[in-house]
C-alpha cells in the first residue's frame, strides 16, 4: 500500500526512497504519520526537561543530531542523519556539514561578542537551521524544539510559545509564521521573535 502524503505550502516531500524509511508499515496517510511523530516529538521535550544542557554542549553537530533522532528515531529509520537528496528548500545536500558549521562558529562569535539578546540569538539559530534544512523532515518542528532549548537552557528564559497554535497543519497561525520566515529570509527577524513570543 504504501505512505501517501498531501503536502501543504512550505512542507518539504520527501522522495520515495525516504519513505522508505518508515519504521512503523501501518502508517499510510499523513494524518496517522502526524500522529506518531507528535508522540515521539513528545517524547524528546520530555527529555529536554529532565535534563539540563550547556550552550557548548547545544552548539555542536552531535547534539542537533542527537536531538533529530530523539524526535523521530521511533519512526524513522534515517531520523538523525543528514538528508543525502536535494530539496525544495535548504542547501545542497553536500553544503550541509558546512553550513552547520558556520552556524556554529557564527554562535560562537554572537556569544563572545554579545551581539544579540538571548531571543534574537535563539531565533536566528532555529532560523538558519531550517534554512539549512539538516534532514529529509521534521526541519522546522526541529528547529523550533532546538530554539526552545538554546533559550531556555542557554539563556534561562521561558521557551517560546511559536505563536501558540499549529504550526504543521494548514491555518492563520502556519501563514503568519511562515510571513515572518520570509522576512526572516532577507535580514528583518523583527517579526520571527515577535511570532516566537506571541
Amino acid at each position: 500500500m504504501g505512505l501517501n502524503l498531501d503536502y501543504i505550502n512550505g512542507q518539504t516531500p520527501l522522495d520515495e526512497d525516504e519513505k522508505e524509511g518508515l519504521k512503523i508499515p501501518t502508517i499510510t496517510t499523513r494524518g496517522e504519520l502526524d500522529e506518531f511523530e507528535q508522540l515521539n516529538i513528545e517524547k524528546a521535550v520530555e527529555w529536554t526537561l529532565k535534563n539540563k544542557f550547556k550552550i557548548g554542549k547545544i552548539l555542536t553537530e552531535k547534539f542537533i543530531k542527537d536531538l533529530h533522532k530523539r524526535m523521530f528515531g521511533e519512526v524513522w529509520k534515517w531520523a538523525g542523519e543528514f538528508r543525502n537528496t536535494n530539496k525544495n528548500i535548504g542547501v545542497d545536500k553536500f553544503q550541509i556539514g558546512i553550513e552547520l558549521r558556520n552556524l556554529i562558529d557564527d554562535c560562537k562569535y554572537w556569544i563572545e561578542n554579545n551581539t544579540f539578546d538571548a531571543d534574537e540569538f535563539a531565533v536566528r539559530f532555529s532560523h538558519r537551521v531550517v534554512k539549512v534544512h539538516l534532514f529529509p523532515n521534521g526541519n522546522g518542528r526541529h528547529s523550533r524544539l532546538l530554539g526552545d532549548i538554546l533559550v531556555n537552557h542557554g539563556f534561562n528564559k521561558p521557551v517560546f510559545t511559536w505563536g501558540g497554535k499549529d504550526l504543521v497543519h494548514k491555518g492563520e497561525a502556519r501563514i503568519e509564521y511562515l510571513k515572518a520566515i520570509r522576512e526572516a529570509d532577507e535580514g528583518n527577524y523583527n517579526k520571527l521573535i515577535e511570532f516566537a513570543r506571541k
